[in-house]
């Protein structure tokens, strides 16, 4: 499942598009609301950005956001920045493209220079999106920021991260990482943590979150998709890893050294 740090990866590739003209547009209209092609058609990419897990892409007329769900992801010029997500399809099939956009130079002529190819239907494309309601992104987290987001939330630590409006970007497998590092339970609650926990858990965003990027992504963290699934003995201290549920989502963790 694409998080923030995928989102990154894509949002560099997509630099490459900056002040060029989109002259075609081809949309899945089960997932891409209508009037997106006329809207778009003839537009010039001014600018890139992110926010938590959405890549926004600048045009002198509108804004696209692309929103990745469980198994979206982008071909730029051809090219994926990320072949294979780890818990996706490895194929890459036409008939799950939701988004084909072709750009001067080359026009039809040359590779799309955007795909938006999702099999499940699971993301979403949209004009000048609201994200007003996100929290800080994971890549501007410092201790004073991560504690006001936290504070008055009751609620199970992991669900707390994993809550947009709280911190954007981070997702299931980042968030059991930084935990991971910061030697925090996954189900204490956020109201438990002390200053110097909070303290502990920014600086893990903050340190380990880059580490991982410059890897390849979220998948790249030291509970990786293996680890995820075999659960051997916590290369911290040597104990088992736990796997349990919370809120739904596959949580790996160490009893010994995450209090």
């Amino acid at each position: 499942m694409p998080e923030g740090l995928e989102a990154e990866i894509w949002r560099r590739a997509c630099e490459r598009l900056v002040g060029r003209q989109i002259v075609d547009v081809e949309v899945d209209d089960r997932v891409i609301a209508e009037g997106f092609a006329e809207t778009m058609s003839g537009a010039t990419f001014t600018g890139v950005r992110r926010l938590g897990k959405v890549v926004l892409l600048d045009t002198d007329g509108a804004t696209i956001g692309l929103h990745f769900g469980m198994t979206g992801r982008l071909v730029v010029d051809g090219d994926a920045s990320i072949e294979k997500l780890a818990y996706a399809s490895g194929r890459d099939e036409a008939e799950w493209d939701r988004l084909v956009m072709f750009a001067a130079p080359g026009g039809r002529t040359s590779a799309p220079a955007l795909r938006f190819n999702d099999p499940r239907r699971l993301g979403r494309v949209s004009l000048d999106p609201d994200l007003d309601h996100l929290g800080v992104d994971f890549s501007a987290v410092t201790p004073r920021r991560l504690a006001a987001a936290l504070t008055g939330r009751r609620g199970v630590l992991k669900s707390a991260l994993l809550d947009q409006h709280i911190v954007a970007g981070l997702g299931n497998l980042c968030v059991d990482e930084v935990l991971w590092w910061s030697d925090l339970d996954p189900r204490r609650t956020a109201d438990s943590l002390s200053v110097h926990d909070v303290e502990r858990l920014a600086s893990a965003i903050r340190r380990r979150l880059p580490i991982m990027l410059a890897s390849g992504g979220s998948t790249y963290g030291v509970l990786s998709p293996a680890i995820r699934a075999t659960c051997p003995p916590c290369a911290r201290d040597g104990a088992p890893l736990a796997r349990l549920a919370i809120g739904g989502r596959t949580t790996i963790w160490c009893p010994r050294h995450q209090r």
